[in-house]
């Protein structure tokens, strides 16, 4: 069997009530190759019957071969059976690049490339010598530091080919994707929950916080749950070595999954894949299904999972320009960042969380809004919260969360109301609507960086051209270098 690399760049999340069964992926592709026949080699009765189709005297003959790809990508790289041969490639991992002892910075950004490129090529039909007729826009976590910024910024200006590329960040984007200047960004991801809050059309930084937990740590706890009332049928499922288990979880989890008070049960077809011979299924009463998504607010259900945090010579960069310019709020808890081992490793972003003690999605907006330290502003960011992510179309989550922020508020502090902001589109896509948005903005011409200058003088430190709308690329630092 043939050792090839499978790279991956996500899989979808969106809702669906469908209970059919995910299709292992077809590894194989065919082709139509030409085989020039020498006399005497071969007998003509013979290669009749072994070849398909002739053309020419006779001596050329066209056949199909039979091949592995050589490369899989998104949700198909998810669903490869596991008796196939493949390496699952993830470049990204809870808000940064995959970097480890075992995956190198450099096996990350040249999967990211051929991700982004496939992307470009297979899904957009932008081929590679047209690319320079198109600018691009980068929507990115607060999460990513700088140098991670900067990796991402040459592949689309040096490797990608665009002429012009601008970075936007994300709780921006979304706010402006619905259509809104001023509101708390409240950013369930997969892996990683963001709270930011945005006033006036610009995000401030001493408000942000990063939750290591996301949907798929809720689509853990289902199973976890299940597993404990003896409801799960006696499958093998292990999400962490079977990418094809968390999909069948995460489908289960947008399905049924929601917040409400008493007990909720339903009942869902439950897949097995064990090989790509023997899938099996049950219907089975799934219990508890109310617990999995309170894990938002109560994170120490959730155990987040553990990987080994890259090497630090990684964050320890003498370009990064986050170092002299980040200020870190220890409000919430003194003692820094800590909690769980792989963050400890992103001193340019710490989650401020206490070791041992999560905060759940209240407590983060609470914190995030007070530190505004205006009640001007505060009664107005209380109003205006908004919820993006795949996870934000939890049943029930809104409604909790506008009675427990409430609730949450000190007494001292006079607010007398919370409401969630109804997305006005799918909140998944929410922010890469708002990046295009903001990628039209005259007050965004200045922002946009030219592939000959980026090539030729990078970004360095001083005081000519300048970004204007992302604090983690620092606005005050960030600019071209004129030589």
């Amino acid at each position: 069997m043939l050792l090839q690399m499978g790279r991956v760049d996500g899989f979808s999340s969106q809702q669906s009530r469908d209970d059919g069964k995910l299709t292992w992926t077809d590894v194989t592709e065919r082709s139509i190759k030409s085989s020039t026949i020498i006399e005497g080699s071969l007998n003509k009765d013979a290669a009749e019957d072994t070849l398909p189709s002739t053309s020419g005297d006779g001596n050329e003959h066209d056949f199909e071969e039979t091949k592995y790809k050589e490369m899989i990508f998104g949700e198909d790289a998810l669903k490869i059976p596991p008796s196939e041969s493949y390496c699952l490639n993830c470049p990204i991992r809870r808000g940064h690049f995959n970097v480890s002892n075992i995956y190198s910075l450099h096996q990350v950004l040249e999967d990211l490339r051929t991700i982004w490129n496939w992307i470009l090529t297979e899904k957009l039909h932008i081929n590679a010598r047209d690319r320079g007729l198109y600018s691009a826009i980068l929507v990115l976590g607060e999460t990513f530091d700088n140098r991670e910024i900067k990796e991402m910024l040459s592949i689309v200006l040096h490797d990608l080919g665009f002429s012009t590329a601008v970075v936007h960040q994300e709780a921006l984007a979304a706010a402006f994707g619905n259509g809104l200047s001023t509101a708390c960004v409240v950013n369930i991801g997969a892996q990683v929950t963001q709270v930011v809050c945005v006033e006036d059309g610009v995000a401030l930084p001493h408000t942000a916080l990063a939750l290591p937990y996301g949907g798929d740590d809720i689509s853990r706890c289902l199973l976890w749950v299940q597993r404990r009332h003896g409801t799960w049928p006696n499958f093998q499922t292990d999400p962490a070595s079977k990418p094809v288990d968390m999909l069948m979880l995460n489908k289960i989890k947008e399905s049924y999954s929601q917040i409400r008070s008493g007990s909720f049960d339903a009942v869902s077809l439950v897949h097995s894949y064990d090989n790509e011979r023997s899938v099996g299924h049950q219907k089975t009463r799934l219990s508890a299904l109310n617990v999995p998504s309170m894990g938002l607010l109560y994170p120490r259900v959730l155990v987040p999972e553990e990987y080994p945090p890259p090497p630090r010579s990684w964050f320890q960069d003498y370009d990064d320009m986050l170092e002299d310019t980040w200020q870190t709020s220890d409000s919430l808890y003194p003692s820094g960042n800590g909690g769980f081992g792989m963050w400890d490793s992103y001193p340019m972003f710490p989650t401020r969380l206490k070791k041992f003690d999560n905060i759940g999605l209240v407590e983060a907006i609470v914190s995030s809004v007070l530190s505004t330290g205006r009640i001007d502003l505060q009664r107005k960011l209380f109003c205006s919260i908004q919820l993006v992510g795949g996870t934000a179309s939890t049943a029930g989550l809104a409604p909790v969360l506008e009675q427990r922020v409430l609730n949450k508020i000190p007494s001292n502090q006079s607010i007398e109301k919370v409401e969630v902001l109804q997305s006005r589109t799918y909140p998944l896509f929410v922010p890469w609507k708002g990046g295009v948005i903001l990628g039209v903005l005259d007050t965004g011409r200045d922002a946009w960086i030219h592939r000959e200058d980026w090539i030729k003088n990078g970004v360095h430190i001083g005081s000519a051209r300048k970004y204007k709308d992302s604090y983690f690329l620092q606005a005050q630092v960030m600019c071209y270098y004129n030589t």
